[in-house]
């Protein structure tokens, strides 16, 4: 059977028809026009992602039992819009996926449209796809009210709310979300957008509830998860975060932000073994990624191996075009633990050297308290003082 248009997708609820019994094989062509937005990532609609809309249909060929879905996308489009895809994350390393020889080239973009076509009244689900292609948001928005006013369903609501973030109309983006909720309180769409609409309000505990909401009606979406972990951790509930990251990092083992995540968190929690397996993860997936080299070398530092932490820290500095202060400050104090006091003065003097006054004396003051434990800690370190006296000078400058 021949699936709904891609570009319908994301305003489709159910997303999936109901299926026949026995063996069904559902027919997609150009599904890459599902993903195709012009929206930022921070605001976009979690309809129009490929793991969301990909998570939908599994778990619809799951409920059914004896169905798959055969796609074809168009290389160019999921490049820019569903990258996913190619690197056979979370959903998509679920599936199969095979990549064309380029040399077959791909298959055309849109059919020619017809006078007919051209002539007959948009429906509601032709006017959000073009909306969402549009470059400009408050184009988008126009397109988005003009559906609206072909009926007020769950997916015109929840489309038309994202927009409203984008223009930061919360109050219309939560009027509408509340609306499409209680028209479809089994549907993960809204639940995972009323959740960003509480972050944008800093109510960190519906947040938390509308985040677990979506993961209960949609347990395979690791977005969801990810983003209730991240709300927990705010609140202050390392365990509950931890749980949320480890069913994340379950759905897309390959995932760096997920290890990352993992390893923040059981670092908080003082299980600093697993914490550092979780950065050698995170190394591992993304070498050049120098949040984890740095997170790595903090793990290392509380631990007390302070030659390998100076190591790891340096490795971050490396492939980090910024040189990040904090992270440099710390190397520092690494080089001062394995008896270098000089280079780690001088880290510390470039590393310093050009920040705005309050940030380097918040920073100074940090690197003093950390100062301090280490040698509580190690009381027979060398060549601390000179360092300390220095922190110590330009702090009396900054106050």
């Amino acid at each position: 059977m021949v699936a709904p248009p891609p570009e319908h997708w994301p305003f489709l609820y159910p997303l999936g028809e109901t299926l026949p019994e026995g063996p069904v094989i559902v027919w997609a062509d150009q599904a890459h026009r599902a993903f195709e937005s012009h929206q930022t990532a921070n605001t976009r609609l979690v309809t129009t992602q490929a793991s969301y809309v990909m998570t939908e249909w599994e778990a619809t060929l799951t409920a059914h039992g004896n169905a798959c879905l055969v796609a074809t996308v168009q290389r160019a489009s999921v490049v820019r819009h569903a990258e996913e895809i190619l690197r056979r994350r979370g959903v998509f390393a679920r599936a199969r996926v095979e990549v064309a020889d380029e040399s077959a080239g791909t298959p055309a973009d849109r059919e020619p449209e017809t006078a007919e076509a051209r002539d007959r009244v948009a429906a509601p689900l032709d006017i959000l796809a073009a909306a969402f292609r549009e470059a400009d948001p408050a184009a988008r928005l126009r397109r988005s009210i003009e559906a609206l006013g072909h009926g007020r369903t769950p997916p015109v609501l929840v489309a038309t709310a994202s927009v409203c973030q984008e223009v930061n109309d919360l109050e219309g983006a939560a009027r509408d979300l509340d609306e499409a909720i209680g028209l479809a309180p089994s549907w993960a769409a809204p639940r995972f957008e009323r959740g960003k609409v509480w972050l944008r309000l800093d109510n960190m505990e519906e947040a938390a509830a509308a985040f677990r909401a979506a993961t209960e009606r949609l347990p395979a979406f690791g977005g969801a998860w990810g983003n209730l972990g991240a709300t927990l951790g705010e609140l202050d509930r390392p365990d509950q975060a931890l749980a949320a990251f480890e069913r994340l990092l379950a759905l897309d083992p390959d995932s760096p932000q997920a290890a990352n995540n993992v390893g923040v968190v059981t670092r908080e929690l003082g299980r600093l073994p697993e914490s550092e397996a979780a950065f050698r993860r995170v190394i591992e997936l993304e070498p050049n990624l120098a949040f984890g080299h740095y997170n790595l070398g903090h793990t290392l530092f509380l631990q007390g191996r302070y030659h390998a932490a100076a190591g790891a820290y340096a490795k971050g500095q490396a492939r980090d075009p910024d040189r990040n202060p904090v992270q440099a400050s710390r190397l520092a104090l690494c080089r001062l633990a394995i008896g270098d006091a000089p280079g780690a003065l001088a880290e510390l003097q470039r590393a310093t050297s050009a920040m705005p006054r309050e940030y380097r004396r918040q920073l100074l003051a940090d690197t003093s308290a950390i100062l301090w434990a280490l040698v509580t800690h190690k009381p027979d370190m060398t060549g601390w003082q000179m360092v300390h006296d220095w922190v110590n000078a330009e702090l009396s400058k900054l106050v």
